[in-house]
């Protein structure tokens, strides 16, 4: 954290990150456009109220998106949430193999839930690669290394993935 706070400072990086921001969180929100302006509006008070004490961060709209993604998870926990049965194991894992798992709000929901429990490097890269639909190549420069490299982490995040649904949906051993 190297920022200090100021007015000016955050007004120009609320310029900067709100559109998005606002992507981000209407991304993981299947459409409903009140819970991603409500996810981006609280996400920005915190911020505000945090930087005040704590700094700007060096990266601040990495941070906007932890809170986002965090407000997120404990939206889904909240809700009555979709109930395990209202989707199968099959299609779940099948969709997490295929890399289609932006293809139903059950799969989307019960994803996310696995998501959250994932260390988060492995999930920011889950979700930059499978929900904003960025390409290795642009996921390598971003990170400063190799698309092999990519290919690689994004391999091991999904087993990690993988096993974590397994756990969530009760199912005993692999797919057919």
């Amino acid at each position: 954290m190297t920022q200090g706070f100021s007015e000016e400072r955050v007004m120009l990086i609320y310029r900067e990150t709100v559109r998005e921001l606002y992507a981000y969180a209407s991304r993981r929100c299947d459409g409903d456009r009140a819970l991603a302006e409500d996810v981006t509006q609280e996400a920005w008070l915190r911020a505000v109220r945090e930087w005040r004490t704590e700094r700007i961060p060096d990266r601040p709209l990495a941070w906007l998106k932890t809170v986002a993604r965090n407000l997120l998870v404990d939206h889904q926990r909240r809700r009555a949430h979709v109930a395990l049965d209202a989707v199968s194991s099959t299609d779940v894992l099948t969709a997490v193999d295929r890399n289609t798992i932006a293809e139903s709000a059950e799969i989307v929901a019960v994803v996310n839930q696995a998501l959250a429990r994932l260390p988060e490097a492995e999930a920011e890269l889950l979700e930059s690669f499978h929900f904003e639909r960025r390409q290795v190549a642009a996921l390598a420069t971003m990170h400063g290394v190799s698309e092999r490299t990519i290919e690689r982490r994004l391999k091991q995040a999904r087993e990690q993935l993988r096993r974590e649904l397994e756990l969530t949906l009760g199912t005993q051993g692999g797919i057919p």
